[in-house]
């Protein structure tokens, strides 16, 4: 019983190591991270914008052509 005990509390004290070790390690990648500047950020948001825009524009094209298209057929 002592013996389960002990390989219980060494798991215990992996498990707390590892994740201590996580988080340390993620920390200091997180100092790594060359982060954007409000201005690249800015584009980087406008580009999205336009991107999605430019998207939700075809895909309402092309729906309103396959409406009339239906519209057409079912006539």
């Amino acid at each position: 019983m002592a013996a389960f005990l002990a390989n219980i509390g060494r798991g215990i004290r992996k498990s707390v190591s590892g994740t201590s070790g996580f988080f340390r390690g993620s920390v200091q990648e997180l100092k790594k991270v060359r982060w954007p500047s409000r201005q690249e950020m800015v584009n980087y948001t406008m580009v999205v914008v336009l991107t999605v825009l430019v998207l939700a524009l075809f895909f309402f094209v092309i729906d309103q052509g396959i409406l009339q298209l239906v519209r057409m057929i079912t006539k």
